[in-house]
């Protein structure tokens, strides 16, 4: 009889251990969104960045150089870098009101998810609350700090912006929360329109740009903008566009970067687009063995000062761990650079609504944990 328990037991359990197995790559499967080729789709097929089945950057970019792969890994392993905070990031939790009709103020939730007010109207960029930034709930880079806020608790949304289709910047689990508790559209690049409408979104409340389209809503303009960057969640490359974003309204104008690595592309958005009264740079989880797809901090700041920027907010960074650097090197190189060329910043902490138009001062937060 022991024997025959043991026998069901062992059964039970693998059953078990094959059911969750199956649910785990059908969740990983699921989150890599649309997997076919989007040439059949007119306004990919017509893109200037788009030939040869793939989109393209006007400045070609590797995404790792030839024989750095192996250099990345033993620094992964062995290297001495402090990657993680030693202690609680300290968050901020704002109580949003009525919106104000007539200033614009950023709230930056982690990473490169950040809140705009303008004009009244609410935009939500780059919205990320999961665990981790990976396809899947059990392994990937795991977040460093919670979110300042319940997903839940966001006010009232006008629209929802995406810069580009990579884990850290498209949350399928964050995407189908929003899309169930709000109305808003959701504002994407060529191709991830395709991602989005996998998952469940009508098609009426997605709004693909290419580079330089624009649209209105409520009364603010939305221009897709250049990047060089890349995209893709699967084991293809580059088949959905990656965007920076212009938001322009009678309060103010913003440039939100995406990830970007430099270029003089910056330089034009900045003459046809700019100035602009606050820019929201990607500063963080770049590395010498991928320089061509995400800027250094102080390339960020040689974007703000091209863009014509006035006040400059630092995105992506303190979150996920996603680069070998020191977890606060970004921040204080920024910080070390920006007064060196005199450029106006402020680094709020996770959570913090900022002024744009009465931005706090420095004051170095980051470093009692770093």
């Amino acid at each position: 009889m022991a024997t025959r328990w043991r026998l069901v037991a062992g059964v039970a359990a693998g059953g078990a251990l094959a059911a969750a197995t199956a649910w785990a790559l059908r969740e990983v499967v699921e989150s890599f969104g649309e997997r076919r080729r989007l040439d059949d789709d007119p306004r990919v097929a017509g893109s200037p960045q788009f030939r040869e089945g793939v989109f393209h950057n006007t400045v070609p970019a590797a995404l790792v150089p030839p024989g750095a792969a192996g250099r990345i890994a033993r620094e992964m392993l062995f290297g001495k870098q402090k990657r993680h905070p030693t202690g609680a990031v300290p968050l901020r939790t704002t109580d949003l009101d009525a919106p104000d009709p007539d200033g614009a103020y950023v709230t930056w939730y982690g990473h490169s998810s950040a809140l705009i007010e303008m004009d009244g109207r609410r935009v939500l960029f780059d919205p990320v609350w999961s665990e981790r930034c990976s396809p899947s709930r059990l392994v990937g880079p795991r977040r460093l700090h919670p979110p300042p806020v319940p997903l839940g608790m966001l006010p009232a949304l006008d629209a929802i912006v995406i810069s580009h289709d990579h884990y850290d910047h498209l949350d399928l689990p964050t995407v189908r929360t929003l899309a169930r508790e709000h109305d808003a559209p959701f504002l994407v690049p060529l191709g991830v329109g395709a991602h989005l409408r996998r998952w469940g979104i009508p098609a009426d409340r997605v709004i693909e740009l290419d580079w330089n389209d624009r649209a209105e809503i409520g009364g603010l303009t939305f221009i897709a903008t250049a990047a060089r960057h890349f995209s893709g969640r699967g084991f293809s490359r580059n088949r959905t566009l990656w965007a920076s974003w212009v938001l322009a309204g009678r309060s103010a104008k913003i440039f939100y970067t995406g990830d970007s690595g430099y270029f003089d592309g910056y330089a034009a958005i900045g003459a046809e687009h700019g100035p602009f009264n606050a820019t929201l740079m990607q500063i963080g989880a770049y590395g010498d063995a991928w320089p061509d797809i995400h800027m250094t901090p102080e390339e960020g700041v040689a974007a703000h000062v091209d863009l014509r920027g006035d006040v400059l907010i630092p995105l992506h960074w303190a979150t996920f761990n996603l680069a070998l650097h020191d977890w606060a090197e970004p921040a204080d190189r920024v910080w070390r650079e920006a007064k060196a060329r005199g450029v106006r910043l402020t680094v709020p902490r996770p959570g913090q609504r900022v002024d744009v138009a009465d931005p706090p001062a420095v004051d170095g937060w980051w470093q009692e944990v770093a």
